[in-house]
């Protein structure tokens, strides 16, 4: 696997830079740039300093005003900084005029996920789909990399008489993502026919935004050690484990966490992964509901939902960390009951459970909720199985 270099080997110092525009106002800017910064520690840097900036839209040539990079560059002169971050994808020409302008390593969000991504990835699976999506993200952005791919060239007499460095980094980039493209077919064929072979069991799949519990439910429903921890993306890899609740047997599978602005490439290149998504029967949708825009995280996973033609699969909200959500309102401890009269406990007449994975509470509520969805699946299907229920 051609991997592109950590860009954060070792802990360095982090200048973080967004955009407040008209899409956006100074409420969603902050709460992104504070993503951005989480994602910046998941891959081991640390924040010191955050830029925003006011523009009815991002440079086209530079993302922010010749102001606001003066300020950015006189901030990197007088402080020791080793990274800027933007919090949007950057356009090629975008990052060589910064560069020139910081004389700094640059990052995008995208490339900020995709190295996470590639820090994460456990089996020959999930790194093909990472690597797959790193060269599609390199590609157009040849012109500013110093990447030395001759060295994984086959041998002699690939190079054309007088062919350039990048035109040949370039080209050996497209065989590669050919090769990728191949052997993603060939694992896409075999989960396939993996997911055929587990019969007519129902499917129950696990969704929801990244680190808000989806793998700790997993374990407490499966009684499996799926790992888990309080960061960004900890799992990559499907997990599909076999779950008896009561009598009633179903397959409940253990997504990727998704995120705003995830980058295009990496759902293009998880698209067989996201398709236990797309053929689960009943979705779990997990909302960590002590974070202070659940909602938004909420609309951001349905929107990614309706992508992968799975919006309107039955679904069962689950609210997570409602012990965290308790502890930041000891002052009014009834708001939770109130939350659940709220138009949210009733969303789109979908069945809501209010637990805490964490604490094991109100777990059996929730078996108990997927019992009968589960129950009512079955019954469809194998409407003379009456023992089962």
């Amino acid at each position: 696997m051609i991997e592109i270099k950590q860009l954060l080997e070792k802990q360095e110092n982090a200048i973080l830079v967004g955009v407040i525009h008209q899409d956006i106002n100074e409420e969603i800017a902050n709460e992104h740039i504070d993503e951005l910064e989480f994602l910046a520690e998941t891959a081991g840097a640390v924040c010191i300093k955050k830029f925003l900036q006011k523009l009815p839209y991002p440079n086209p040539k530079t993302y922010v005003g010749s102001g606001k990079l003066d300020e950015i560059s006189d901030y990197i002169t007088q402080n020791e900084v080793d990274i800027v971050i933007f919090d949007d994808e950057l356009s090629p020409s975008q990052l060589r005029n910064i560069e020139r302008a910081l004389d700094i390593k640059i990052l995008d969000r995208n490339i900020l996920i995709l190295d996470i991504f590639a820090s994460r990835a456990q089996t020959f699976h999930s790194k093909t789909q990472v690597e797959l999506a790193q060269l599609q993200y390199m590609l157009p952005r040849l012109t500013r990399m110093w990447t030395h791919l001759e060295r994984q060239k086959g041998g002699i007499g690939l190079r054309g008489p007088g062919e350039s460095q990048i035109e040949t980094d370039r080209r050996i980039i497209q065989q590669r993502i050919a090769l990728m493209k191949e052997r993603l077919r060939e694992i896409d064929k075999q989960m396939a026919t993996q997911r055929g072979n587990r019969g007519q069991i129902v499917r129950v799949a696990l969704v929801g935004y990244t680190n808000v519990g989806k793998s700790t439910i997993m374990n407490l429903l499966s009684k499996s050690e799926v790992f888990a921890e309080n960061k960004l993306f900890a799992t990559l890899d499907t997990t599909v484990r076999k779950v008896v609740i009561e009598n009633l047997p179903l397959l409940l599978t253990d997504t990727v966490g998704f995120i705003r602005k995830l980058p295009k490439q990496l759902i293009d290149s998880f698209k067989s992964t996201l398709d236990e998504v797309r053929e689960a029967d009943l979705l779990l949708h997990v909302l960590d509901i002590s974070h202070p825009n659940f909602e938004e995280h909420f609309n951001i996973v349905n929107q990614t939902l309706t992508e992968l033609d799975g919006k309107d699969k039955p679904t069962i909200i689950i609210f997570n960390k409602i012990d965290a959500y308790i502890q930041k309102h000891e002052e009014n401890p009834s708001d939770l009951d109130e939350l659940k009269k709220t138009w949210m406990a009733k969303l789109n007449q979908q069945k809501c459970v209010f637990i805490s994975a964490q604490n094991k509470e109100n777990i059996e509520e929730l078996k108990n909720v997927i019992y009968e969805k589960v129950k009512i699946i079955f019954q469809t299907r194998y409407p003379y199985h009456h023992f089962l229920y």
